[in-house]
């Protein structure tokens, strides 16, 4: 088991993450990032400027369609990013925009020319590249911007304020691992952009020497001597040695990494191009986040008088965007005042529509209720159907399955008239007496079931399905019951007996029935 960290290194600790996190907040940060349809290189140079402005960009910065330029100064303002370089492309070039956050200025570049990461590596014979060359923020140099012109010098101090500032006193040697060398040609107003990896060996000894201190040992299986080795050097191409010089040549202030590199020491500086490299011309200088003046412009150059005019123009627009947001405000005040003044209103006549209510109460009669009558009510059961269409009781053996109800009271208070019991008299019918209020046409009576009865031959024209009887007389079955016997088991059949009631009901309401009424 470890030891735990005593008090003073929690302590030490803390303040160097406090300290860590002041250095970080206080060096600028950039978004680099596209707009609009650029294509796949472009797309491709978006991300090798990612890297050259490492460790202080967003790596993995995501720009959707619908972003506008405002959303990435809303983001960047609580991230700490200080710089834009915004890509776009068009039909004739591409261009590209560096802006100083939050009020500009912007500066708007055209790139003549441009390579990859990948097209200037794979140039070259030995390249050197690692991940830990992009663990620290490379160095800047500026070459030829001293030269006449305030848009020179505001461009030389666009590009300092990119990258973190360096204090000669205090600088670390092994943190500079990189170099971003930026060219400016007065004679044809191009800026040139370089990305170099850099490399410190010592000078002043023999390649022999040199191969000895390199990580990979030389082979050595044909010398007699490791004197040949070191004095001759023998065996060892010209390409390997590099040409150095008093250009590249210098005295080390601080041990560098590598072998050999000794403080007080000669050393040579080599660069090796690791891309992108840029060629781009400036265009025009834009006040605030491209919606300002016109500081400079390489192509369009305009008078004093001009330049007024502009101005004025601008100022009343300006004032015209002002009363025009002032009367929205006005007009919004006005409509909510409005509102509210409606919404009371409607809350008054819905209170005052209350108490009439609960004042007046009208009492409404129903006009389908009249002479206080119950009303008829169609019902599926066939023995309450029977009695509200008859008036009278069914039969116990018209609608055995059927449940007895209570016989329903009269309107007028009354019971219903009992009928007689069956006496199998000529006179009247199989199923009961003949009712002389109930008669069919010509004045003759009828029997319940709606046959006129002839009261002088005591025949009845519909003699309870005797008839019907008849037109089968070989007894065929129909739904598990017979015909043929007289209308007995007939008459056990709710269904069709229902309908024959239903029928034989609709023709009486019509004017009577004939002898035929029930076929």
């Amino acid at each position: 088991m470890g030891k735990s960290k005593t008090k003073n290194q929690k302590k030490s600790r803390l303040s160097a993450n406090h300290v860590a996190e002041e250095v970080f907040g206080a060096v600028p940060h950039s978004f680099v990032f596209h707009r609009g349809q650029v294509g796949k290189n472009v797309g491709q140079l978006v991300e090798d400027m990612r890297r050259v402005m490492e460790p202080y960009t967003a790596e993995s910065l995501k720009v959707r369609r619908k972003n506008v330029l405002k959303d990435f100064v809303a983001v960047a303002g609580p991230l700490g990013v200080t710089h834009f370089m915004i890509f776009t492309k068009t039909p004739s070039s591409v261009n590209m925009r560096l802006a100083r956050l939050p009020k500009g200025p912007m500066l708007h570049f055209r790139v003549t020319k441009y390579s990859l990461i990948k097209d200037v590596v794979s140039s070259l014979k030995r390249h050197r590249m690692h991940e830990q060359q992009f663990t620290h923020h490379p160095l800047l140099v500026l070459n030829n911007f001293g030269s006449e012109g305030m848009h020179v010098k505001l461009m030389a101090t666009m590009f300092q304020n990119m990258f973190p500032s360096i204090n000669v006193h205090k600088v670390a040697l092994n943190a500079i691992k990189r170099c971003v060398l930026l060219n400016y040609d007065p004679v044809s107003q191009e800026i040139e952009f370089r990305h170099y990896s850099l490399k410190v060996v010592p000078v002043g000894m023999s390649r022999g020497v040199k191969k000895l201190m390199q990580e990979k040992f030389p082979n050595m299986s044909k010398f007699e001597d490791i004197s040949e080795l070191l004095m001759k050097g023998a065996n060892l191409s010209e390409s390997e040695a590099e040409q150095d010089g008093d250009h590249n040549i210098t005295e080390l202030p601080q041990i560098y990494s590598g072998r050999g590199n000794m403080a007080s020491q000669q050393s040579a500086v080599r660069l090796t191009e690791i891309g992108p490299r840029i060629t781009m011309q400036l265009v025009k200088i834009e006040e605030g986040m491209g919606e300002g003046n016109i500081l400079y412009h390489a192509v369009i150059a305009k008078s004093e008088e001009e330049l007024q005019e502009i101005l004025i123009r601008k100022e009343a627009q300006m004032k015209e965007k002002q009363e025009r947001k002032k009367k929205q405000e006005q007009d919004v005040a006005q409509k909510k005042a409005l509102r509210e003044e409606n919404k009371k209103r409607s809350m008054a006549g819905i209170k005052r529509k209350r108490q009439e209510e609960e004042e007046h109460d009208p009492e409404v009669e129903d006009p389908g209720n009249q002479d206080n009558r119950p009303p008829v009510v169609e019902s599926d059961d066939e023995a309450e159907y029977y009695r509200q269409a008859v008036g009278e009781e069914p039969d116990e053996d018209m609608f055995p399955a059927a449940k007895r109800r209570q016989r329903p009271v009269r309107p007028s208070g009354g019971p219903f008239k009992k009928r007689k019991p069956f006496s199998g008299d000529d006179g009247k019918n199989k199923y009961g007496s003949t009712s002389p209020h109930r008669s069919g046409p010509g004045g003759k009576p009828r029997d319940r079931m709606g046959g006129d009865v002839d009261r002088k031959e005591g025949k009845k024209f519909w003699d309870g399905g005797k008839s019907f009887g008849k037109m089968s007389p070989g007894g065929k079955r129909f739904g598990g019951k017979t015909f043929g016997d007289g209308g007995k088991n007939y008459l056990e059949d709710r269904g069709m007996y229902s309908f024959m009631i239903r029928h034989w009901y609709r023709h009486k309401s019509a004017g009577g029935l004939d002898e035929n009424a029930m076929m």
